[in-house]
């Protein structure tokens, strides 16, 4: 429509602006006051809402990529610490395991110290049941030669039919001792 206005406007040989303005009534100061308001409107709305909003989209912004980077550095810190936890675990792993290394050796060692302690004692038990028997055997030796001393006394007073002085029980005994010792 606006393209008839402009060729009409042409073929009169009138000015094309004047000829619009004539066909809708455009009131120059009523346009001017409207301009003017609407500059004055644009220029509030843009200080007082426009940049408040794009003020606080950007500080949302601002905080939603800090949010991201500090959900990235969360992640891999919590991916650090896994890793961390898993190289401490092993480390106590092997720590254990070679604690129960250490245990069993010192075991194996106790146990055959303690053998051999226990070996010992045994042939020192041994040694002195051996001495004792040998000590019982001295003494029951003695004890029986006292004994064959005075039997063979008693009996060669009987067969002699007297009674013997004891320097000749001494010689008797001595010579009974000597014939079994021989």
């Amino acid at each position: 429509m606006t393209e008839n206005l402009f060729i009409l406007a042409a073929a009169s040989g009138e000015n094309p602006i004047t000829n619009i303005t004539t066909t809708f009534g455009v009131n120059w100061g009523m346009f001017i006051s409207q301009l003017i308001a609407f500059g004055i409107v644009a220029f509030l709305l843009n200080k007082f809402a426009y940049k408040p909003v794009l003020e606080v989209l950007e500080k949302r912004r601002q905080r939603i990529a800090e949010s991201l980077e500090n959900a990235e550095k969360i992640k891999k810190d919590l991916e650090e610490t896994e890793q961390s936890r898993k190289e401490i675990l092993e480390k106590a792993n092997d720590q254990a395991n070679k604690l129960i290394e250490e245990g069993r050796a010192a075991a194996e060692k106790v146990r055959e110290a303690e053998t051999q302690k226990a070996i010992k004692e045994a042939e020192a038990i041994i040694a002195k049941a051996r001495e004792a028997a040998e000590a019982d055997h001295s003494k029951m030796l003695a004890e029986l030669r006292a004994e064959i001393g005075q039997l063979v006394v008693a009996t060669t007073s009987k067969v002699i039919g007297k009674t013997l002085t004891p320097e000749d029980q001494q010689r008797l005994v001595e010579e009974t001792n000597a014939e079994l010792a021989g």
